[in-house]
């Protein structure tokens, strides 16, 4: 695997409204503790992104910007390194999906638990990727 692979850049960062939208509507979701997963198939991403991918965390649990800002960059992170598994499945599938990885533990965990989790939430997306779950 290249250097390359293990980037996220712009293109592959979720920022339409309407897709989000769309994602929390009619997406399907899962959890991965300490992460929940949805899931939405579209058509609409640039062409040469097969996922893109948002992290949320929220602001009632986290008051603190700062603990949230922490928490997002560990899931990115991990993320980051963790997705070529996801893209190897995704381009064999031929699929474009809109995910979120939204933060759901009431406390502050470190990166190797998050690393853990996000790591789980990708296995889990990638099984129900091969059952052919999602369809556009």
């Amino acid at each position: 695997m290249d250097d390359s692979s293990f980037t996220f850049g712009k293109k592959e960062k979720l920022c339409s409204r309407k897709t989000i939208d769309l994602l929390f509507s009619k997406g399907r979701g899962f959890m991965a503790y300490p992460i929940r997963v949805q899931v939405l198939p579209v058509k609409e991403l640039p062409e040469d992104v097969p996922v893109q991918a948002m992290f949320s965390v929220s602001k009632k649990r986290f008051k603190r910007a700062v603990k949230r800002n922490l928490l997002k960059r560990r899931m990115r992170e991990s993320y980051r390194l963790n997705k070529h598994n996801l893209y190897n499945v995704i381009e064999h599938n031929d699929l474009q999906l809109a995910v979120a990885f939204l933060y759901i533990s009431g406390d502050e965990m470190d990166y190797h638990s998050i690393d853990k989790g996000m790591k789980k939430a990708i296995e889990k997306l990638v099984a129900k990727i091969e059952k052919n779950e999602f369809t556009p």
